[in-house]
């Protein structure tokens, strides 16, 4: 995941659709039919969550009861895709755990494998 480094300007509508767009992405990445866990990197959560925290910043600075329309779709857009993260991270923890034991397993059976050879060489 790339994470898309923007100045925090005063247009707040603009900022909600980069990290909406941004947030679009990692929700199509973090599903499992499209990528194993064995290919996901801490920087793609850390910029997951730089995004969440951009959102953040840009929505504190929102006067309060922003009438703009574009806005108020922008921020619904945004908590859906939170509510969708929300959903879609235990998976992802449950496949990342899943892919931990099973290279836990594949690095005893190295070592097994290692020891048997070594004890057969002497």
């Amino acid at each position: 995941m790339m994470l898309m480094l923007m100045p925090m300007g005063p247009d707040a509508l603009e900022t909600l659709r980069q990290v909406n767009g941004y947030l679009r992405s990692a929700l199509v990445r973090l599903r499992p039919e499209i990528r194993h866990c064995s290919t996901l990197k801490p920087q793609d959560f850390s910029d997951i969550l730089s995004q969440i925290r951009r959102a953040s910043d840009c929505l504190r600075r929102l006067p309060p009861f922003s009438e703009a329309a574009a806005v108020e779709k922008e921020s619904l857009e945004y908590r859906s895709n939170l509510e969708k993260l929300r959903h879609c991270l235990p998976d992802v923890q449950v496949r990342l755990l899943a892919e931990k034991s099973r290279l836990e397993t594949a690095r005893d059976h190295l070592a097994a494998a290692a020891s048997w050879d070594r004890a057969s060489k002497l």
